[in-house]
């Protein structure tokens, strides 16, 4: 490969980006590119280059990633996504990952308990579980989730979307999808419908 463009970070003066056959590949220490002197036009290895960010960058990357979980968790794939984004090749992300794991700071089964139970109130299992599917949390994370009885948050749910609505048969099947939009199963949702039915006027209209 040919490094085609070696340019200065906007953000971050002693960092560059170095380009690959005209493309971005990574970002990199200047002091880094000077003293093995990186040049446009010089012939090199992705090996090499991922050896040279990773001896420069380990602490200013694990800096980063602990600056970045400082003001809420984050999963495994949100600290290696902003490392990626930051210019930082595999090996760094790797080295970072497996420093903050080992520090108890990155820990997807604790994550996955915390958002459950932050979500639990607002949201069913099924949404929960899809969720964090998407931030990365992996199948065992997923399942050490305890099972938790969802009817009180189903009900918690359904009086809030049925705040001054009266029961007819309309606001009943708008009811019962905006149930299972929140990721609670047919049979919770329905159940959370007849317990409310009762309470609410025009349950005769139905």
């Amino acid at each position: 490969m040919e490094i085609t463009s070696i340019t200065p970070q906007k953000h971050d003066a002693a960092r560059c980006n170095i380009e690959v056959d005209g493309r971005f590949f990574c970002g990199m220490q200047l002091i880094t590119v000077m003293e093995h002197r990186l040049k446009v036009g010089s012939i090199v290895t992705e090996e090499e280059l991922s050896a040279l960010q990773l001896a420069g960058e380990r602490q200013t990357a694990l800096d980063k990633a602990l600056t970045h979980i400082s003001a809420s968790m984050k999963t495994e794939r949100d600290v290696r996504d902003f490392l990626r984004r930051k210019g930082y090749l595999q090996d760094v992300c790797d080295y970072v990952v497996e420093k903050m794991k080992g520090y108890g700071y990155l820990d997807d089964e604790a994550y996955a308990r915390a958002y459950a139970e932050s979500m639990g109130k607002r949201k069913g299992s099924r949404l929960i579980r899809m969720e964090l599917k998407r931030k990365g949390v992996s199948d065992a994370a997923l399942a050490s989730l305890p099972e938790t009885g969802e009817r009180d948050a189903a009900e918690g749910v359904l009086r809030k979307y049925l705040r001054g609505k009266e029961m007819d048969a309309a606001t009943v099947r708008k009811a019962y999808a905006h149930l299972l939009s929140k990721g609670f199963d047919y049979d919770t949702a329905r159940a959370a419908l007849e317990r409310l039915r009762g309470e609410l006027p025009g349950e005769g209209s139905d």
